[in-house]
Parts: structure tokens; C-alpha cells; sequence
């Protein structure tokens, strides 16, 4: 079993990682960081280099904890990839961080992370950036 995170590099995304990095660390499992641009971009603000990817791998080993990141490109959208992915490496949790938007905001859009919390089969832990993520 492992932990699946969703990170994108925001304050949102680096809350998720830390939070995603203890639960492992407690519960003695590894994780897969999911880092994939929206709806298959193939560039994204959102896709991390290379450089970053052997980062956050550096990171999770400083605190004991196995990671892959993965960067699958999604044709569908963005909540399959995460039930298809959790499905795959057996996730026994999904960490994901949330953003504060308007309630017509979330009407427009959509919310990729109300609809990770509705639709997915197993159990999810959502955080929201502390004051020290959100200066950086």
C-alpha cells in the first residue's frame, strides 16, 4: 500500500507533500506524488522539471520515506487520474491540498478537489497551505 499526493508546486501542493511526507513516515509506507499538467498540456506551470522531481524524491528520503513521482499526461480529467492511480498502486490514503475560491468560483469551474473527495473509494486527507507555505 502506499500514499498517493497530489502536488502541484503551490503553497496548496507543498501543504499536501508535508502533510502526505508524516502520514508515511507514521504509518511506515511509501508514496507516489502525482504532478500532471491539466488535460494533458505539454507545458504547464503546474508540470515540474526534472530537477524538482529529484527534489521532492530528496526530500521524502530525508524523512525516511520511499517516493516516485509520477506525471501521467490525462486526456479526461484530472479526478479519474487520481482514482485510476489510486487503484493501481493500492493507495491506502490520498493527500491533496485545497485552495480557498468563491462559491461562484467552484459553480464556474468545478472543483477538482470536491469531486476527488465525493468520488473516490478510499480515504482522503485534505489540507489547506499554513501561513508559512502561503508567503513563500
Amino acid at each position: 500500500m502506499s500514499i498517493l499526493i497530489g502536488y502541484v508546486p503551490t503553497p496548496e501542493g507543498e501543504a499536501a507533500l508535508e502533510a502526505g511526507l508524516k502520514e508515511a513516515r507514521l504509518r511506515d509506507t511509501n508514496v507516489v506524488i502525482l504532478n500532471s499538467p491539466r488535460k494533458g498540456a505539454p507545458v504547464d506551470a503546474a508540470l515540474i522539471p526534472e530537477e524538482q522531481v529529484t527534489e521532492l524524491i530528496r526530500r521524502a528520503r530525508a524523512l525516511g520515506v520511499d517516493a516516485v513521482v509520477r506525471q501521467p499526461g490525462h486526456d479526461n480529467d484530472l479526478t479519474e487520474e487520481f482514482i485510476d492511480l489510486a487503484e493501481e498502486v493500492d493507495a491506502s490514503l490520498i493527500v491533496i491540498g485545497l485552495r480557498k475560491r468563491s462559491q461562484v468560483g467552484k459553480f464556474i469551474l468545478g472543483s477538482h478537489a470536491q469531486r476527488i473527495l465525493l468520488q473516490v473509494d478510499r480515504p482522503v486527507l485534505a489540507v489547506k497551505a499554513s501561513d508559512e507555505f502561503s508567503s513563500r
